[in-house]
């Protein structure tokens, strides 16, 4: 038996060792400024990118502007308060300059699925494979999820997906408060035009940025509760899940999150519907 491992042996070792990334199917000269992209344009889809993915050596030729956190936030409330459409949403968000991980992320991720579904799932923020390709949650932790989901009977044709950033945070980091605060004027339009029946938070940073609660995501997680606007305009039934992430290190934790999906597919089983 040969004493160097096969390429299914090394895949499996790369895996089990948490690389999840890697740099580039070709060497690249880092010192020399590449003028083409180094992808072609993924299909188009509806909430796939329309433009060509970004040179990541290349990166940017202008830095956006520094703005204040006050101001960021400011303008994007001005912004997000007259959009009408999720249309109108995706253009002002992807021109949005108020948060500096645009300056660093290959593409801006806006959603995937259906708009008019009686689901929404809010996560944190897209990963590497999400950044890549331009859509939320298609990565190792995407594919559990939708996992997940199937387990209940549903896919991306019958719930709306996106996060509370569209852009992803260098190196995958947790997002920081300033990023998540200039982003959330448009995250609230973006749940009040969806207006879905229920919503499921995924992760400790959407679940604790929506409901505006300090406890982490196992307090969280397990009952229902309430997103509700300061106008009191929406009042929609919300759980906090696991982010699948955490699930694929900690493996235990599904039977909780297991729980929960089944507690989320009885209330969609109910005959009827309260609010309150």
């Amino acid at each position: 038996m040969s004493n160097y491992l096969n390429a299914f042996d090394l895949l499996d070792w790369y895996v089990t060792a948490g690389v999840n990334e890697s740099t580039g199917d070709y060497p690249i000269d880092r010192f020399i400024k590449r003028k083409a992209p180094l992808s072609e344009p993924i299909a188009n889809t509806d909430f796939a990118p329309t433009k060509p993915l970004k040179d990541p050596i290349a990166g940017h030729t202008q830095q956006m502007p520094f703005q204040s956190r006050e101001a960021a936030v400011r303008t994007a409330e001005q912004a997000a308060e007259a959009i009408t459409s999720l249309g109108e949403l995706r253009t002002a968000f992807e021109a949005f300059d108020g948060c500096s991980l645009k300056e660093t992320a290959l593409n801006f991720v806006f959603a995937d699925g259906n708009p008019t579904a009686r689901v929404m799932l809010i996560g944190e923020a897209p990963g590497a494979e999400e950044d890549r390709k331009g859509l939320p949650f298609i990565g190792p932790a995407g594919r559990l999820l939708d996992r997940m989901l199937k387990a209940i009977g549903l896919d991306r044709t019958n719930v709306y997906i996106t996060n509370i950033l569209p852009w992803r945070p260098p190196g995958n980091r947790s997002p920081t408060d300033t990023e998540i605060s200039a982003c959330m004027p448009f995250v609230e339009r973006h749940i009040a035009l969806v207006n879905p029946e229920v919503l499921l938070l995924v992760g400790g940073t959407s679940a604790k940025s929506l409901l505006k609660r300090p406890e982490g995501i196992m307090r969280l997680r397990g009952k229902w509760m309430k997103y509700k606007t300061e106008l009191g305009d929406l009042n929609i039934p919300t759980r906090a899940l696991l982010h699948p992430a955490y699930l694929l290190r900690q493996p235990a934790q599904k039977r909780e999150t297991w729980q929960d999906l089944l507690e989320v597919r009885q209330w969609l089983d109910a005959p009827v519907q309260t609010s309150g």
